[in-house]
């Protein structure tokens, strides 16, 4: 019989409102997960949920990289702190999961791909849309050619207005890295993208909306793949409706799928027909946002563990590239050629 393996030993650096409401309430339930430790610049904060969720420790940042009783850690920090904590985790020999951005710029990105590709460590990018059962069904059939030759895809994600209760480092250039667009273009464009395959991006348009704090609230870019497919993506943080819209539609010669919720159409018999799969439910009750961070995180131990293959995430040097390029379209007023 074989021995279970023990559990993995994990720390997270940065205790905000996505280590509270998903990573710490998830990884503290899991038997082969076993949270050693926190840590954050507000100590008190971090030390009052070492105690709501039984974390025994609470160290700092440089600590907690090099403590040896640590095979992981998560990394939930401002935007500009990711390249710098995740390389110096993998140069420490530890797997690192990474909230989106991978790095605040493409070079950053690349930078952090050498370390893990030196290290032989898994890093893994907080992007759980990718764990959605509806977006992978939606991704099959496109890899499978069954909607035909792609030319079109449409992404969005607006998030409602509501007013500001305090400055955090999201309204800050410096620490973010802009606004909507890095804030919920990358999450966005990283579906789009990889739905289709992850297609390189050969020209950008961008506008945006310049925004109250300094940074934009709004995004509207352009693309164009290589082989000539259009993408267009929409991103706001004032969106005026009664709920929040995150939205992928794909058109191809033989059909298309949009999501959400999940539907295919397929050319048969000379005439569109209703293919759409039917979707498991979420268990008890859980949204799909937190049941796809649980299905990140599954695989992020999966990866850990050696029980499943880590693949190094490549294609994010591009997808900073792109959003970089949006940026500088914006700025100039221009179309820019990747």
């Amino acid at each position: 019989m074989t021995e279970p393996s023990p559990p993995v030993r994990l720390g997270i650096v940065g205790t905000g409102a996505i280590s509270q409401i998903v990573h710490l309430p998830i990884l503290a339930q899991r038997p082969d997960v076993n949270v050693v430790a926190l840590a954050d610049t507000d100590v008190h904060k971090a030390e009052a949920l070492s105690r709501r969720f039984g974390v025994p420790l609470v160290l700092d940042t440089a600590d907690l990289i090099a403590f040896d009783e640590i095979d992981a850690i998560v990394v939930c920090t401002p935007n500009d702190s990711h390249e710098q904590l995740t390389i110096a985790a993998l140069e420490a020999g530890k797997h690192v999961l990474v909230e989106r951005p991978i790095a605040a710029s493409s070079a950053g990105a690349a930078r952090v791909i050498e370390a893990a590709e030196r290290s032989g460590r898994v890093v893994s990018v907080g992007l759980p849309h990718r764990f959605r059962p509806e977006v992978v069904a939606l991704r099959s059939f496109v890899a499978g050619g069954e909607l035909g030759a792609l030319y079109s895809v449409r992404g969005s994600w607006l998030i409602r207005s509501v007013p500001a209760m305090r400055s955090s480092w999201r309204n800050k250039a410096s620490r973010a890295g802009g606004g909507a667009l890095i804030d919920l273009g990358i999450s966005a464009l990283d579906l789009c993208l990889w739905v289709v395959g992850f297609p390189r991006i050969r020209r950008v348009s961008c506008v945006i909306g310049p925004g109250e704090s300094g940074i934009e609230d709004a995004a509207t870019v352009m693309l164009e793949t290589q082989e000539g497919i259009a993408l267009t993506l929409e991103v706001s943080n004032r969106f005026f409706a009664g709920e929040d819209r995150y939205y992928i539609r794909v058109m191809g010669r033989e059909g298309s799928g949009s999501l959400p919720p999940l539907e295919v159409f397929k050319q048969l018999g000379g005439r569109p027909m209703d293919v759409t799969p039917r979707q498991p439910k979420p268990r008890g009750g859980e949204n799909p946002y937190t049941n796809a961070y649980r299905r990140l995180l599954d695989d992020f131990v999966r990866c850990v563990s050696g029980k499943s293959e880590a693949k190094i995430p490549h294609e994010q040097i591009h997808l900073m590239e792109v959003i970089e390029a949006a940026y500088r379209a914006a700025s100039e007023g221009r179309e820019i050629e990747l």
